[in-house]
């Protein structure tokens, strides 16, 4: 495969996975603008409660085997080995079926010991858990079949399928958590639940007709009689595991920090707040704000970020068992430009936006401090996913666990002693997010320079903040302006989003902060893109991806 088509097919990936996640997220986001005004604050709490348990649960099911299947895919793959490839993905799914029921009922008997202990300590998420226990063993199956096909650098089955599963997921969700409005808030969170249940099952059944066409694809390509290559033809299965798990181990351990991070926000959040003074039913209301509200919009800054981490991953794998060393840095610069790129202006929009934002789409104007403070997020969660899969796809996947362990640490101390605080309260939890989240970025980013001596481009990087800077002063005079004389909300919010938007793209491409090949390689838009701005004189060109 020519560098072109390798560097086309990754971002043609990122492109089709952001776009599937930004639709996903849409419709997320829109659920839980029905769903808060369902449940409140209140009953989005006892939801965030028991969602932390579900999803340690299944994360530790997995034990990172799909990223393992997206890596060993994509370098069998690259070295004509389909036989080994569909091999490693057959073994892998019998793992998938023995931890996925496993730790279906564990969760389940479990939720009676979490209440009992006080590890939740609202008992009314008991039902919550309950149901969403049998969620975990469909899931297993769903993310290590979206790895294999990953594998193949096939992302628009990952997509269909997210889609497929949103959209069944917040369809049950808002319907049963009205239905089960009237016998309490309890069932109603639990009603909520069981859309993850719905939509995992549709997601599934999306992937099954992916994978008879991929398999069709094969035949056609490499024929019906598929053969190992001689260096992997005698195998056997004991060392197919043993390298599954020795890449998946610390990638699972990697992904176990974030639901344990969630579980110990369950745990060190709402009891912090009571010493600063608020009541069980106030913690819960803020804890809501912070999880259910600030988090969701923090996840939807950083779509093309998550994206990136998930297309560059097999990308990456490729180039490294092509020993094309040139092609891992170029895509690892070209990964943190767009993510800086993205983030910033992210940030601005809902650091000076965040009470407007908190009001049109959760009706909850309190929340804004939370969503504010959890802004910081945002720039350094980008830049941990894309460094993340750059180490992920190089075969060092032990070390974005260590950081997270790490970041852990750090956040732990901040929640404690920050949430405390009367003068802080939710925001100093969110401030120890973004701590959590610079801490695993920066450590990550020394190990990548280490290995393939990648730097962030610091005068490419000052540009972005440059012209971050203009974009706030823009936003921030806009909407004081404009609500001051016609107090309307939307007009005002939206209004200065958009201005922006556009001053900050306006004034990035004045000082030169738009690179020519950056945007010639967006899928749809880059090559009408570049004609444009060269008419306009803008483009100031440089060697990169």
């Amino acid at each position: 495969m020519t560098e072109n088509k390798s560097s086309e097919k990754f971002l043609k990936g990122t492109f089709i996975l952001t776009i599937a996640s930004f639709v996903v997220k849409v419709i997320g986001s829109l659920n839980w603008i029905f769903v808060s005004r369902i449940l409140g604050g209140e009953g989005i709490g006892l939801y965030q409660m028991a969602f932390p348990i579900y999803f340690f649960a299944m994360t530790i099911s997995q034990a990172g085997v799909p990223v393992a299947i997206s890596i060993i895919t994509a370098e069998r793959v690259a070295l004509k080995d389909i036989f080994g490839a569909k091999r490693v993905f057959r073994i892998s799914m019998l793992l998938m079926l023995v931890t996925g029921i496993f730790f279906s009922v564990l969760t389940y008997f479990a939720a009676d010991w979490l209440i009992d202990w006080q590890f939740i300590r609202d008992p009314r998420a008991h039902l919550s858990i309950v149901a969403l226990s049998p969620t975990i063993f469909f899931v297993t199956f769903l993310a290590s079949s979206r790895g294999y096909l990953q594998g193949w650098q096939r992302m628009t089955p990952t997509a269909v399928s997210q889609i497929v599963e949103q959209i069944f997921r917040v369809i049950i969700m808002i319907v049963l958590a009205d239905l089960f409005l009237p016998m309490g808030l309890d069932y109603a969170a639990a009603g909520a639940s069981l859309g993850a249940l719905a939509g995992a099952v549709t997601g599934l059944i999306v992937l099954v007709y992916f994978h008879i066409k991929l398999n069709r694809d094969i035949e056609r390509t490499y024929g019906l009689d598929l053969k190992p290559l001689p260096e992997t033809a005698h195998e056997s299965t004991l060392s197919i595991i043993k390298r599954i798990f020795k890449l998946a181990l610390p990638v699972s351990a990697a992904s176990i920090m974030l639901p344990v991070v969630s579980n110990l926000d369950l745990m060190i959040v709402p009891q912090r707040l009571e010493v600063a003074g608020y009541s069980v039913r106030q913690a819960t209301e803020l804890f809501g704000y912070l999880t259910g509200m600030a988090v969701p919009l923090i996840n939807l800054a950083t779509i093309l970020t998550a994206s990136l981490a998930v297309s560059i991953v097999p990308a990456i794998s490729e180039a490294r068992a092509l020993k094309d060393t040139a092609r891992i840095f170029r895509q690892t610069a070209a990964a943190v430009r767009i993510s800086n790129f993205v983030c910033f202006p992210a940030f601005v929009v809902v650091f000076f936006l965040a009470t407007p934002i908190a009001s049109l789409i959760y009706n909850a104007p309190g929340a804004g401090p939370a969503v504010m403070i959890s802004a910081v997020s945002i720039i350094l969660l980008g830049l941990h996913q894309v460094s993340t899969g750059v180490l992920q796809g190089l075969g060092h996947t032990t070390i974005p666990m260590v950081n997270m362990i790490l970041a852990a640490v750090a956040k732990v101390i901040l929640n404690w002693t920050l949430t405390a605080m009367p003068a802080l309260g939710i925001m100093g939890a969110a401030w120890a997010t973004a701590a959590d989240m610079g801490v695993a970025a920066f450590i990550n980013l020394y190990f990548i320079h280490k290995y393939i001596g990648y730097k962030m481009e610091v005068g490419q990087l000052f540009k972005t903040i440059a012209a971050s800077g203009a974009m706030a002063l823009v936003v921030k005079f806009f909407y004081d302006l404009t609500i001051a004389e016609w107090h309307m909300e939307i007009f005002s919010t939206f209004g200065a989003i958009f201005t922006g938007c556009v001053v900050y793209m306006a004034t990035l491409a004045m000082i030169g902060g738009l690179l020519e090949e950056d945007m010639a390689r967006i899928p749809l838009i880059g090559r009408f893109g570049t004609k444009i701005f060269r008419k306009l004189g803008i483009f100031k060109t440089k060697e990169g991806v």
